[in-house]
């Protein structure tokens, strides 16, 4: 028998403050209309939310790009008339975010990472040894090749100051430790455990990711997307997060927060429902947004 039931209608969901999506290293907002967060921002606008997808450099530091951030988020504020935003970053827009937050909280109401890059990522490690001549060779040639048909896919901002290896310093162990012991909200005590999901700067925290799983079955249209293949490639690179990585970032690197998932069959470009919405099969990445924004909302953010 068919069942002619029609299926039921998805509650509207507006949170109390804007959301802010901000793109990652070699990001941008749209490109001739195309979107980085390939229809997240549209999808959450249908749900009822207000959604603005911040312009920052595509390649500088995380405190560049936090400055600029800022300009944004007070000009947001400016034309809604909201109090405070809700960030959500992914990649290098994640602590690009926190780095807002910590010095700005009065103008957040919540931080979120989506693949963030918390503890520094292993591939930016390998990428600052190759230039600075520390590994050559074969494996270094290897790495170089695989990290730049990655950024071919990409795009950057020519009209906003760049600084890549500024970048890449800034999202390298190294760099990264630097600066959380300045900016240590909402990170975890212990390495893999969850943070505070309400600091006591009054701003909420939340984190997922996901990583490269080997469920051949479960691929979806991420087996006919070339940029998935390139992030297995460098995935491979990893040594302290071999098999928990998404290509880019270690599972545990991303954690911040009340930690929603970090194990997610999801690479790095799958968390922005990239590219041009070639994901696995499960999960869907658009729907961890609309849940989150359902759950900013039940906590009155």
């Amino acid at each position: 028998m068919i069942n002619l039931k029609k299926p039921a209608k998805q509650a509207t969901v507006k949170t109390k403050y804007p959301l802010v999506l901000v793109h990652g290293l070699f990001g941008f907002d749209r490109i001739m209309g195309y979107p980085y967060f390939f229809n997240i921002a549209d999808s959450l606008r249908k749900l009822g939310c207000e959604v603005f997808t911040a312009a920052v450099s595509a390649t500088n530091t995380t405190e560049e790009r936090g400055e600029q951030l800022l300009v944004e988020v007070k000009d947001i504020l400016k034309k809604t008339g909201a109090q405070k935003v809700n960030l959500i970053g992914h990649s290098q827009g994640a602590p690009t975010c926190r780095y807002v937050a910590a010095l700005h909280p009065e103008l957040v109401g919540s931080v979120t990472s989506v693949n963030g890059v918390n503890f520094g990522s292993e591939i930016a490690d390998l990428m600052l040894d190759i230039l600075s001549g520390k590994l050559v060779g074969a494996t270094a040639d290897l790495i170089v090749e695989s990290f730049m048909k990655l950024i071919s896919l990409l795009s950057t901002k020519p009209l906003l100051p760049q600084d890549f290896e500024g970048a890449l310093k800034s999202l390298s162990t190294e760099g990264t430790n630097a600066f959380n012991k300045k900016y240590p909200q909402g990170l975890p005590k212990t390495w893999g455990g969850q943070g505070k999901e309400l600091e006591t700067n009054g701003v909420y925290y939340y984190s997922w990711s996901g990583i490269i799983k080997s469920n051949a079955i479960n691929e979806g249209l991420n087996t006919v997307d070339p940029s998935h293949a390139i992030l297995i490639a460098l995935g491979a690179f990893f040594k302290k997060e071999r098999k928990q990585n998404d290509g880019l970032v270690g599972r545990y690197a991303t954690h911040l927060g009340k930690v929603i998932g970090s194990d997610y069959q999801m690479d790095h470009l799958d968390a922005i429902n990239q590219i041009a919405g070639a994901h696995p099969t499960k999960p869907d990445p658009v729907s961890i947004y609309l849940d989150h924004a359902a759950r900013l909302q039940s906590k009155g953010l």
